[in-house]
């Protein structure tokens, strides 16, 4: 490791930063506020049983989750356990980073007095422990501790034609993947195969060099972790080799079908998925503007020669870019990076051009670089009054802002020359997470002109604020070294992105203040540019937040939106339970629905995990509900737009994959590559549902389509013809007696008013039902007769009651509404209303639940005990109390969960109050809120199972984030 000081290329011009009191009280330390508790944190496989981890008696606020405070332990408490130096509580490690920036602040002259420096740690340290952001992984691993200082997790490298670069290149991946971090580069330099050497020879090319790192990728465990190490290689479309390169992924995906096929244990980390070849690096094609436009007009494309710059060979570029597409339908590889535009947003041209990303896509600077990352948590911004504080928003990145830049003056790097450039330019990296569930708060769908708008103001306040800090630190403590000679081009990217800001169309009151603000703040940055210029060459990126997103307790990562509406919860003391996603009450409620309606709602979403024909909800608020995945999932489109409002305002790019469904075309796949590059997206990445082979099988009623199981049937016995008598079924009518028990309802639906007569056998079965509407002689009275004798003759015939309540259940049409039936209080109409009714009067309890039909007091009585059912009070209180409970005779629950206990979830407001409770129901047979996703929907979600604790991880964007122990499959 390289130890670095900083060094501006200005001297210090100013007297340090007054820091305000904003969040924290002055006269008290932030912990005194915070309420602690003391918690076990022991983590176990779910597979194996086995306890991979075990910690009691850490320390952290009563309001953080199991699954924030289980992470937390796990990943980022350093020193050895069971020893007196292991960290047991938050307060150690937040205290660990904070004081670490503060003193540094305080060595390199940030703050104006010692007061500022003490304002700017309790400051801090408030916004960490109430989850307003957090800084990425590595420093919490790193900063404080005995082990060198690095803050980064994102690098970018460069390689070029020699044979040295190319070793060198090795060397440095290693040691980053050794320290838990990612490196992309672009290869590009590298002569074709198609070239010569030399010595006369052929040249081998860049593919054929990436065989050598991806071994080396795929040996060395990222940080010592289990996940192996992740990587960027990129090519750009002029290359000669462009093709080999493409392909290269989707060929070995059709080697991994053909060794699967013979028997070969091909699925992702199974014992021989090593025989092949680069699937440690995620792929990306370099396309210029002229290479875009070749394929619009249908003509040729150049292949340039790399040492000379000849034309070695034309290709149809329509042809290519169809090539490109679909191997990307195939194996998911190559995304594509828009050249052209990601250096018209560069800041410093006059350094070096931008020609690859970190792994993720959401770095992109200079060669040989690094940026450190920090993300806000966007939820907790949100007024009572379901409005974004933009106010309190902007000093929270002013801070954040603060002491990323400071970090730089203490870190240390992989290599002299990443050193050497990060300290020079000084790239910083904040960004966000929860917008999905921000946008569904507030009433907004993610596919929609109002979330698109209110995205895009937020952005553009949160890059506005963080270059006008910039420009205030250059006073104080100097510009960035490498300023000087890129001055004039960094001041043109910051009237184009005041530019555009101001074509933002704003909407409503809610994103017209946020973009008011914006505004103010991009006036601001160009004044005070031209006066102290930047200390920053960059500002802001959106990048996964995968583990950080869950310190944080965000329901959503990144620009992503909600995963799906139902999530999987961890409990104290062990077991989990299903709940729903806690936004949606708020939401509802922000859209004018009333108590009984929001809790029949949650209650129907908690069923089915949708909201389609959810009762009462109106149709047209069904798009602020549309997840990631589900029954309503957004459109491949809808991605695509969010990233193209956003992205104007970001300094890098947007860590992101555009998920389409399996049936996709390879022609969705190059209309999404065609409209990113017109949107003016900087990378676009493409993933289709079971493209790849090397993944888990799923498990429940979902299957993975991409690794069929084909059993032989072998038969050795001569095949003997019988005769099969056909049996023809006549149903017989089971009369009525004359004398018959009958009961008389009276409702209301939705203010209509109506009456109905049920009649039983003697064994209580029920035979007969008549319903009363409207006036005698009318139509709907005529036509209810004919519906009663219709349904009551089928009853008699046999048809099960079970049968027509599914049938008619659910059943949406006028009048439908609130009832005066207190077991159902909402109906989607009466046919809906009068066959739940039925179904509580004459059916079993199994019956019903299977149904998801409950009576008032069964649905409460879940809400105290956990479970529906009603205790049966027979024998002796002694018997009563030795009687196992309904956890302990479960049969579903997995090892993992030594108890699966029930409890009542709690929705808060951004600022803690409590809003209403929302029924949770025990999660069986899941493990995270993938698995859940796919026992209530029946649908496999397309993704791997984490290699420390076995389960399966959900996307987080272009990598995918583990709920159970907060691993990545490359992002920090």
């Amino acid at each position: 490791m390289t130890e670095t000081v900083s060094g501006g290329a200005a001297a210090k011009t100013g007297a340090g930063l007054k820091i305000e009191r904003i969040f924290s009280t002055d006269g008290v330390h932030p912990y005194d506020e915070i309420t602690w508790e003391r918690r076990d944190v022991v983590q176990t496989n779910w597979k194996t049983g086995d306890t991979v981890f075990e910690q009691r008696g850490v320390e952290y606020p009563d309001f953080w989750s199991v699954n924030a405070s289980t992470i937390v332990t796990t990943k980022y408490f350093r020193g050895a356990v069971g020893t007196d130096v292991r960290e047991w509580s938050l307060k150690q490690l937040v205290d660990r980073v904070v004081k670490t920036y503060t003193k540094a602040g305080i060595d390199n002259g940030y703050f104006a007095t010692t007061a500022d420096a003490e304002v700017f740690e309790h400051e801090l340290t408030w916004l960490l422990v109430h989850q307003y952001f957090s800084f990425n992984s590595p420093v919490w691993f790193n900063v404080g501790t005995p082990s060198p200082q690095q803050v980064s997790a994102c690098f970018i490298l460069s390689v070029d034609d020699s044979m040295d670069s190319i070793l060198n290149w090795y060397k440095e991946e290693g040691f980053i993947f050794k320290g838990g971090s990612g490196a992309g580069l672009n290869l590009s330099r590298i002569r074709s195969s198609k070239e010569l050497l030399s010595s006369g020879g052929t040249a081998s090319g860049p593919v054929s060099f990436m065989r050598g790192a991806d071994a080396s990728a795929g040996t060395i465990k990222s940080g010592g972790a289990t996940r192996r190490a992740a990587k960027m290689v990129v090519l750009d479309v002029d290359h000669p080799d462009i093709v080999e390169f493409v392909e290269t992924k989707a060929r070995e995906e059709d080697k991994i079908r053909a060794l699967r096929d013979a028997g070969f244990d091909m699925d992702l980390g199974g014992s021989d998925i090593t025989s092949v070849q680069y699937q440690n690096a995620n792929n990306s094609v370099r396309v210029s503007d002229e290479f875009m436009r070749a394929v619009e007009d249908g003509t040729d494309f150049a292949l340039r020669g790399r040492m000379h710059g000849e034309v070695i060979e034309r290709v149809d570029a329509r042809e290519l870019f169809h090539k490109i597409s679909k191997a990307a339908w195939e194996c998911a590889d190559p995304g594509l990076q828009y050249d052209d535009t990601i250096n018209d947003w560069h800041t410093n041209p006059e350094t070096g051009r931008i020609t690859a990303s970190n792994p993720c896509s959401e770095y992109m600077s200079l060669d040989n670089s690094s940026c450190n990352l920090a993300s806000l948590n966007l939820l907790k911004f949100l007024k009572d009054d379901d409005t974004f504080d933009s106010e309190l928003f902007a000093k929270a990145v002013e801070l954040i802002i603060t002491a990323m830049d400071i970090s730089i003056c203490f870190a240390d790097f992989p290599t002299e020359a990443i050193g050497k450039t990060t300290v020079d330019y000084r790239q910083l990296g904040i960004g966000y997470a929860n917008l999905g569930a921000l946008l569904m708060a507030m009433g907004l769908g993610y596919d929609s002109d109002g979330g698109r708008s209110m995205a895009a103001a937020i952005t553009s306040l949160m890059t506005g604020t963080s270059y006008k800090r910039s420009a205030e630190l250059a006073g104080v403590v100097g510009t960035y070294n490498g300023y000087k000679r890129n001055a004039e081009a960094h001041k043109r990217v910051m009237r184009k992105h005041q530019a555009a800001n101001d074509t933002v169309r704003t909407l409503a009151i809610a994103d017209s203040g946020v973009h008011k603000v914006a505004t103010a703040a991009w006036a601001d940055v160009i004044k005070l540019g031209e006066t102290n210029g930047f200390r920053n060459a960059q500002a802001s990126v959106l990048a996964p937040t995968g583990t950080i997103g869950f310190m944080m307790d965000c329901d959503t990562t990144g620009i992503e939106p909600d995963f799906s509406l139902v999530k999987f919860k961890k409990l104290v003391g062990g077991g989990s339970m299903q709940i729903v996603n806690q936004t949606i009450p708020r939401a509802l409620r922000k859209m004018g629905y009333q108590p009984e309606q929001v809790e029949a709602i949650v209650a129907y979403i908690a069923e089915h995990g949708h909201v389609i024909d959810a009762p009462g909800l109106k149709s047209e608020h069904y798009e602020v509900f549309d997840c990631a995945m589900g029954a309503r999932a957004l459109k491949p489109m809808g991605h695509v737009r969010m990233m193209a409002a956003c992205q104007p305002f970001l300094s890098g790019a947007i860590s992101k994959t555009v998920n389409l469904p399996e049936t996709a075309t390879v022609e969705e796949i190059e209309e999404i590559y065609l409209q990113s590059w017109k949107l003016g997206l900087k990378a676009t990445a493409c993933y289709r549902d079971n493209c790849k082979v090397g993944q888990p099988l799923a498990t429940g009623k979902g299957e993975n389509k991409g690794t069929p199981v084909v059993e032989p049937v072998e038969t050795t016995e001569p095949v003997e013809a019988k005769v099969i008598e056909k049996v023809v079924y006549a149903p017989t009518r089971k009369r009525l007696p004359k004398s018959r028990v009958s009961r008389t309802t009276s409702f209301t639906v939705g203010g209509a008013e109506g009456y109905m007569t049920s009649g039983a056998h003697d064994d209580g079965q029920l035979g007969e039902v008549f319903l009363k509407l409207g006036k005698q002689g009318s139509t709907l009275a005529g036509v209810m007769d004919a519906f009663s004798i219709a349904v009551s003759i089928g009853l008699q015939y046999g048809v099960p009651l079970e049968t027509y309540v599914s049938k008619f259940t659910n059943l949406r049409f006028e009048p439908a509404g609130l009832t005066d039936d207190p077991d159902v209080r909402m109906s989607q109409s009466i046919m809906d209303y009068i066959f739940r009714r039925l179904a509580l009067d004459y059916l079993p309890f199994e019956s019903r639940s299977a149904l998801g039909i409950y009576s008032a007091e069964e649905r409460q009585r879940h809400l105290e005990t956990g479970s529906y059912e009603p205790v049966e009070e027979t024998g002796s209180a002694a018997e009563l109390l030795e009687a196992p409970s309904v956890a302990e005779s479960s049969s579903v629950v997995e090892p993992v969960e030594t108890t699966v206990e029930a409890e009542l979830v709690e929705t808060h407001d951004s600022h803690g109050a409590d809003q209403r409770q929302v029924p949770a129901q025990p999660a069986k047979e899941a493990h995270t809120s993938a698995e859940l996703l796919e026992k209530i929907t029946g649908h496999a979600v397309d993704s791997p199972l984490c290699f420390t604790c076995g389960t399966k991880m959900r996307p987080a964007g272009s990598c995918y984030v583990c709920e159970g122990c907060g691993s990545t499959s490359g992002c920090s």
